[in-house]
Order: structure tokens, then sequence, then C-alpha cells
């Protein structure tokens, strides 16, 4: 880290950063020929000179760095830190103290005032997410701030920053504390799951559909026949099993799912032989299960935003009409779609659109029963649409 560095900012750009836009990019400048370094702290000025806001160089595949102040004065040290990760933590008070939930996020990047830095937590440890080596820069005052504003029994941590464009991640994780016996059972809503906070970039589940499991388990799942695609380790299929669905179906490409889902459902109580778990090609299965004439009282539809397989890629901004396309005729009439997207590209509005032209094209009916987007732990900024990444509709198919 050096002394700030000054940026001028293009006259169309200024009012969108004062009004609170976090993420630099450098078609914002009017010299965009940069010459700094991760971690490097800059100061943006209009064209002709004015303060607007302080924050880090740091190269991410959204950016170039983040705003962390609007305040001329205030330094970018210790105190900084302490500060927002203590407030980070107070507003999430009352997950602390519920013991039927022992996993959520504790700081959500530029959510909560500092842009690539994503802190975890999962019964008294914390997993440090660093999103560039920009924010890597910062280590020691992000360590000593959860130092000075928690207790801890260890602290992990992933770079989630690309080596030669892939994503790095050391094979020892540990960073401090006490380390982990693994599996690390957690609770959500009662519901226990296996995490690994030192296997590669995932744990084991994602915290963000907390309440998308919890409403599958308590209100939709009871005496339904259940299918869950890109299943990973199994999460929404336990949360379907444990509200009283008569079978769960779990499809994933990735060998280590079946493992891992045995596992979810073994921690619950749940007899996993009496479910089916399927390493597959999930668009594959659709034909399968198409030509079977197989269909299900719940498809769970929840994609990464991009992926490939041997015979397939998948975009959720260009093919998720054509996902929902696939499953329609798999779904009983009067059954639910629970369609989910993390694209943060992808709108909600354009989202329902896609879903609608889905119906339309197949020539059924439907009606969205309910929608979700990011729990209040992963706190968002109005002025950052692409931080609002999460949709979750509840579709209901009328025929």
């Amino acid at each position: 880290m050096t002394a700030s560095r000054t940026l001028k900012v293009k006259p169309a750009y200024t009012h969108k950063f004062k009004k609170g836009y976090p993420l630099l990019t450098l078609d914002a400048l009017l010299d965009n020929r940069v010459d700094m370094e991760e971690g490097d702290i800059f100061r943006l000025v209009d064209e002709r000179g004015a303060f607007i806001a302080k924050g880090y160089y740091g190269r991410q595949n959204k950016g170039h760095g983040w705003i962390l102040t609007s305040h001329e004065g205030e330094e970018i040290d210790q105190a900084f830190f302490d500060r927002l990760v203590a407030e980070a933590v107070c507003k999430r008070s009352q997950l602390y103290h519920q013991s039927e939930t022992t996993a959520f996020r504790v700081f959500n990047g530029e959510g909560d005032g500092i842009g690539g830095l994503h802190i975890d937590y999962f019964d008294g440890y914390y997993l440090i997410h660093w999103y560039s080596r920009g924010i890597y820069a910062f280590k020691p005052l992000v360590l000593q701030a959860l130092e000075n504003v928690v207790s801890y029994k260890g602290i992990y941590e992933k770079k989630r920053f690309g080596r030669q464009g892939g994503t790095y991640v050391e094979d020892d994780d540990f960073v401090k504390g006490e380390k982990a016996t693994f599996p690390l059972m957690v609770k959500e809503n009662g519901m226990k799951f296996a995490v690994y906070l030192n296997e590669g970039a995932m744990v084991g589940f994602f915290l963000d559909q907390r309440e998308v499991r919890k409403v599958i388990r308590d209100h939709y799942a009871e005496g339904k026949s259940v299918l869950n695609t890109f299943s990973y380790t199994g999460a929404f299929s336990v949360a379907a099993a444990l509200g009283g669905a008569s079978k769960t179906t779990s499809v994933d490409v990735a060998n280590r799912s079946l493992s891992k889902t045995i596992e979810q459902f073994s921690l619950n109580g749940i007899d996993y032989e009496a479910q089916d778990i399927i390493v597959e090609d999930v668009f594959k299965y659709f034909n399968y299960a198409a030509k079977k004439q197989q269909t299900y009282d719940m498809v769970i539809l929840d994609p990464p935003s991009f992926a490939r397989t041997k015979k397939h890629t998948f975009s959720a901004t260009k093919d998720y009409k054509r996902l929902l396309k696939d499953i329609i005729p798999l779904t009983e009439a009067g059954g639910m779609i629970v369609a989910s997207t993390n694209s943060a590209s992808l709108s909600m509005k354009k989202f329902k659109r896609f879903i609608d032209s889905a119906f339309k094209e197949k020539g059924g009916s439907y009606n969205i029963l309910e929608t979700y987007t990011l729990p209040k732990d992963f706190k968002t900024l109005a002025s950052f649409r692409e931080g609002h990444y999460l949709k979750v509709v509840f579709i209901k198919k009328e025929f």
C-alpha cells in the first residue's frame, strides 16, 4: 500500500459516485492508464479536482477497485476496519443468538462498506473470502479487526482471486486459532449441514438460500415428489425430505455430489437409500425423464450463472428460458417450480420475463406465488444493483 493517488472521473460518472456507487471501473476515469499497485489507496476527484471519494485499487472480475469512504479526512486504518467490522457484527446480533442457526454471513462486501471482502460464520469459526490481491493487502488490518471485535474458535480464508485466469485456493486455508475437525456440523433453522472450510472454494452449501430452504421445508414439500437439479450437496433435497416429501431426486454432474449428498441426508437422520441421487449432466437427465414421461410435484432449478459440461454450455442470461422450457413438461399440473438464479446481470424483471416467455412458448399457464432475494445478513446497497444477485421465484404450474 502506498500514499493515495488521485484519479479524475469523467463528468458522466461523477453523479453516480456521489450517489454511492461503490465500484471503480476504468471506463469511469478520464485517464484509464492507471499505474497503481494492488491495495493502493486512491482519491477520486471530478474534472475540477473536487473530492468525491476514497478507495482501494484491486482488480477482480467486476472492476478495478472499491470506494471505501466519501469523507476526505477519514483514514483507511485499523480504526476504520474495526468500526466497519463491529457495525456488521452488531447488525447480525440476532443471528448470533439463534441456537437453531449457527451459519450465516457476517460481512457482505460493499454492502457493509468494503467491496471484495466477505466473512462468513460457521459455529464459532470465521471464513474470510478475499476477492482480489488488492483487498488481500489489508489482511493484517482485517484479522486484527476480527481479533478486536469478536471471539472465535478459529479463522480460515479463501483467496478468490485468479492465478492465470483460474481461482487460486491454498491446500490449507487455516489462518489462526484452533483448527476445526471436519466435517464441521452447523445448523440452519434446525437443519444440519456438514461444511468443509479447508476443501477448495466451496464449503458444502450456500448460505444465501437459507430462507428458501426453510419455506420449502415448512410450506411446500409435504407429500411431494421433488426433483432437485444442479443439486451440489443436496441441501434443498434435505429441506424437502425434512418437510415430508414423498421422495427426492437429486441430480448433479459432479462426482462428489453423491458422497456429499449422502452425508447431508445421513446427518439429518434421513434414509438416503430411499432417495434418488444421480450423478449426471442435468440436461441429459431432462431428456431421459421426458422419454420416460417422468413428472414431479416440485422441481428446483438453481443452476450456476455459467456452467460447462462435455456436451452443454449454460449461461443464465442466455439460457435460463431454455432451462425452464425443458422443465415445464416434467412438472405436474398444479405442481411447483422453484426457479433460482445468482446471476448479477439478470434482473428480477428480466427473470420474470423469461418465466412468462417459457410458459407461453410451451402453451402453459402459471401463477407466481412468492419471490425471494438475499437474506438480511447479505447486506446490499440500493446504489449497486449488481450486488442484488439472488432471485428466487416460486411458480405454480396451472396446466
